[in-house]
């Protein structure tokens, strides 16, 4: 090959790439729960364990950091002494950590009567799994993790099991 067949491979490899870039970071924008998914949380009239509405109200005007998980889902299991630590130590920071469960409220009782969390913990059955993919879990895989900043915005949203560090990084860059 000559030095213009090389520049031609380079510069088309230079071209994929930055696509490839650009493409990334829209996708994982566009991934975010979109307002309408928001104020549908938000408008639920989520139960908690103990068949008590919850006051979604109270989550306003907070970081909210939603985990969707499932007490049959060891991964969901795993990351929930992580998120009962972050709530303790973003507690007086606005931040709000809601567990929304998809499984059934005498599943969700008993695993929590034996791995209680500080944390609010709601019943959300089919439709926490409904309003899962409408805030961007389109393959509807657990744990499922969105943070809402104060204005009502997703700023973040990770499938599967959350590190410590990206957690805390998420809500710090939301407050």
């Amino acid at each position: 090959m000559n030095r213009r067949q090389w520049i031609m491979i380079a510069a088309i490899g230079l071209i994929a790439l930055l696509g490839g870039i650009l493409t990334s970071q829209w996708i994982s924008k566009t991934g975010l729960a979109s307002d309408p998914a928001v104020k549908a949380l938000f408008a639920n009239a989520w139960q908690t364990p103990n068949g008590k509405t919850a006051n979604t109200e109270e989550w306003q005007g907070k970081v909210l950091v939603v985990n969707l998980w499932a007490s049959w889902c060891p991964p969901c299991v795993e990351e929930m002494p992580t998120l009962d630590k972050l709530q303790k130590e973003f507690l007086r920071q606005n931040v709000l950590f809601v567990g929304i469960g998809i499984d059934s409220p005498s599943n969700i009782r008993e695993f929590l009567e034996k791995n209680p969390v500080s944390y609010q913990i709601m019943i959300g059955g089919l439709e926490g799994s409904n309003l899962s993919k409408q805030m961007g879990n389109t393959q509807g895989a657990l744990p499922y993790t969105i943070i809402i900043n104060a204005k009502g915005k997703a700023t973040y949203s990770k499938f599967g099991k959350i590190s410590e560090d990206d957690i805390r990084n998420a809500i710090k860059s939301a407050l």
